[in-house]
């Protein structure tokens, strides 16, 4: 059995750690972060497969492990979170290159406006909207009702809206 779990964890690994990766780095907002969540949801993950009774899907399962860990590490560093990025915002006014500015202006607009969003709409959109998940399996995911996904989907919409049109309307006025 060792050598079968080791075989179906590197299968998984490889068909959804990119995935788990890109999720965890728009929640955390941290590159090396996300980097290390993910190697840890992967080994949380081998410790667990007993567990996994296989009602969900393989990714979904593998994503409750990645948003349970990516809460976990959220709740014990939120206040240096914030003091982190408030110093980064004050210090990050250095453009990109024209060409990297270009290929990922509307990927940047998106990502500051989801993190000007509460933690649940930001969870929702990224999974729902960016990730593509059904409302089953965020349910799943994030351990609510379907019916509590499809209201938070539902709010959160427009405040995301709104953070990007504010967004536009701001660099409007300071070109």
């Amino acid at each position: 059995m060792g050598n079968d779990k080791k075989i179906e964890l590197e299968k998984w690994y490889q068909l959804y750690s990119d995935a788990i990766f890109k999720y965890i780095c728009m929640m955390t907002r941290d590159y090396q972060q996300a980097e290390d969540l993910t190697q840890e949801t992967f080994i949380r993950a081998y410790n667990n497969m007993e567990t996994f009774e296989r009602k969900s899907e393989t990714k979904t399962w593998l994503f409750r492990i990645a948003h349970n860990m990516t809460i976990d590490y959220l709740r014990k560093n939120k206040p240096l979170r914030i003091l982190e990025s408030f110093l980064l915002n004050k210090k990050d006014t250095a453009p990109l290159p024209e060409d990297v500015l270009h290929m990922k202006e509307n990927i940047r607009e998106i990502y500051r406006a989801l993190g000007n969003l509460k933690h649940s709409y930001r969870e929702v959109i990224i999974l729902r909207k960016i990730k593509d998940f059904s409302i089953q399996e965020t349910s799943d995911i994030l351990g609510w009702s379907e019916n509590k996904v499809k209201v938070t989907l539902h709010r959160a919409m427009p405040l995301l809206q709104k953070e990007l049109g504010r967004e536009e309307a701001v660099y409007e006025e300071t070109t």
